[in-house]
């Protein structure tokens, strides 16, 4: 299995709407997106720094194999979110890997 972890900085503050609206479509990938084990996705609220990176929204997917991961990025549900971002994204953090079985490395 794969882990996909992806933390959003905004050029600006959302309204609650538009990050709820966000929220919404990230979380509709899974049941649209084949290959997705599980996900999560949210607003960041951290206290273990003083948040001035200002990465507000986290999501994360865990995928069936690394076939299903490479599947993901041009899947047309995901490539309509990305054009949702269009002037809104600061900056993105992308962390894919590999899940390492029986608690050992890959």
């Amino acid at each position: 299995m794969y882990e996909h972890i992806v933390a959003f900085k905004f050029r600006t503050e959302l309204s609650a709407s538009q990050e709820e609206g966000l929220l919404s479509q990230l979380l509709s990938f899974q049941g649209t997106i084949p290959g997705i084990v599980s996900m999560s996705a949210g607003k960041n609220v951290t206290h273990e720094t003083d948040n001035v990176h200002g990465f507000s929204l986290g999501l994360r997917i865990t995928f069936e194999d690394r076939d299903a991961l490479l599947a993901y990025g041009p899947h047309p549900a995901h490539q309509r979110f990305v054009a949702s971002l269009d002037g809104l994204l600061e900056q993105v953090v992308v962390v894919d890997y590999e899940i390492a079985s029986g608690g050992g490395r890959p």
